[in-house]
């Protein structure tokens, strides 16, 4: 159960966060490696409303369940391309960036596969599920349970 239901209480929180979404859904990255991103961000902050959320996106999108299955640990596959697994370690260090501070050799690496624009909304979108993921977290959001 929730602690709080933070978008009745606050109703302009969540449009704040809307206003950044809906920013980064217009910006260079595509939906899908957008999609990919903000699932793996979530996997490593442990927002399981989240997870479920773009777990779901992603189908739709046509993702396979294989590659869905194998985010969690992507660095030990061979299943998705530079250009996501690039997206994937400036997520992570973005994510974690007390931790890694974005170091410099990962930001380069981002410039061999992305534009200086899509860094900027490679970032944004990482900053934007990071918001989300800590206010579910923070006030309990779970997923609904479904059958099968």
């Amino acid at each position: 159960m929730p602690r709080i239901q933070y978008d009745q209480i606050a109703p302009g929180t969540v449009k704040a966060l809307y206003g950044v979404h809906a920013y980064v859904e217009k910006g260079k990255i595509n939906e899908h490696l957008r999609t990919l991103v903000t699932l793996r961000v979530s996997q490593v902050n442990g927002c399981g409303f989240c997870v479920d959320m773009h777990t779901q996106e992603l189908r739709k999108l046509g993702e396979t369940q294989q590659r869905i299955d194998c985010l969690v640990a992507w660095s030990e596959t061979d299943l998705y391309t530079p250009r996501e697994q690039t997206a994937f370690k400036f997520a992570e260090a973005v994510t974690l960036i007390s931790q890694t501070h974005v170091p410099d050799d990962i930001f380069a690496l981002a410039r061999t596969e992305f534009t200086d624009e899509e860094i900027v909304d490679l970032a944004m979108a990482v900053v934007d599920i990071n918001s989300w993921n800590r206010m579910a977290i923070t006030f309990r959001k779970f997923p609904a349970r479904r059958d099968s």
